[in-house]
């Protein structure tokens, strides 16, 4: 049950690098780069950013989410009080395709308990 999303206008520069694009990258992208060893002889090399397999609970689905996540954006997740939160204040263009999925997932489950909320307080009066 993956909803369709619209791209975002600030959302082009969201295909990082090979992997699966399915995680939470905080706008981490592949780097390039030299080796240099004593002799200076230059070779080319790229560095990936550090991407961990997390669990994360979201207080408004009310469940576990797994996802890939590098280790700054877990900080930044921990820093911003939880996913809800880091999903709803983050920059469009740092959540990639799977954030801003999550970030559709949670917004609609807030409008559905928003009307529910308004609903039962419609019936009780």
């Amino acid at each position: 049950m993956i909803p369709s999303l619209v791209r975002y206008a600030g959302a082009e520069g969201s295909q990082a690098f090979k992997r699966a694009q399915t995680g939470l990258f905080g706008g981490a992208m592949k780097q390039y780069g030299n080796n240099v060893p004593h002799s200076k002889t230059k070779t080319r090399r790229t560095w990936l950013p550090n991407i961990q397999p997390k669990k994360l609970y979201s207080e408004t689905l009310q469940r576990h989410i797994q996802t890939k996540i590098t280790a700054r954006t877990l900080k930044t997740v921990d820093k911003y009080g939880g996913l809800d939160a880091y999903l709803l204040n983050t920059k469009i263009k740092n959540l990639g395709d799977e954030g801003l999925r999550l970030r559709e997932l949670v917004l609609n489950r807030k409008e559905q308990v928003l009307k529910q909320s308004q609903e039962s307080g419609a019936i009780a009066s």
